[in-house]
């Protein structure tokens, strides 16, 4: 799936994959796709939540040998 921007949030636990996350939603424009690398396993309910609470909407959420991929569209 194509998407505008990506994000490395490996290596980072909770919650500061769903700060950087929405810093760089907020610097998008609507309908832009962002992609986030992470690596912490609670990463996967946090951005259920997240898509959830803010009306972003999670398209993609996968896991990749220990490594987790989530593609959020900006509302």
């Amino acid at each position: 799936m194509n998407f505008d921007r990506e994000l490395d949030a490996r290596g980072l636990s909770c919650p500061l994959p769903i700060l950087r996350t929405k810093k760089t939603l907020a610097e998008m424009q609507s309908g832009q796709v962002l992609r986030i690398l992470a690596t912490d396993a609670g990463a996967v309910k946090d951005f259920h939540a997240f898509a959830r609470q803010t009306g972003n909407e999670l398209l993609a959420s996968e896991e990749k040998e220990g490594e987790f991929v989530f593609l959020i569209k900006r509302k």
